[in-house]
């Protein structure tokens, strides 16, 4: 019977910890109201993200996309081979914990600002 209880309670820590983790996670908008687009680089300054936050990225997607890149590919503007490329124009992305790139790879408009790094928690 004292095992019983035993596995009980790991599965109830265990049950309490993923909760806890998920009522932590918290979703921003890219860009605020105004969305994903120009100049959006410097919108994480002064917040605060956590892996399992999710990105919501609203865009024209005749007009934008949203690549997961690598470092080098956030420095120099460049899709990856094999990079995710979004274009639904309502993205939503789990952070992963460490660093997170993103670019819009449509000509020049990365190199416009259309970037965020994000280092999750």
């Amino acid at each position: 019977m004292g095992l019983g209880r035993g596995s009980a309670m790991v599965l109830l820590l265990c049950f309490f910890v993923l909760y806890s983790e998920m009522a932590h996670a918290a979703t921003y908008t890219v860009g605020g109201a105004g969305g994903w687009t120009f100049n959006t680089v410097g919108w994480p300054n002064g917040k605060r993200f956590r892996a399992g936050d999710t990105l919501v990225f609203n865009y024209n997607p005749s007009a934008h996309n949203v690549v997961l890149v690598n470092k080098a590919g956030y420095d120099g503007c460049k899709t990856p081979r094999g990079a995710k490329v979004y274009r639904s124009g309502k993205d939503q992305i789990r952070l992963a914990r460490g660093q997170n790139y993103f670019i819009c790879n449509f000509v020049g408009h990365c190199e416009s600002g259309m970037k965020i790094f994000i280092n999750a928690a």
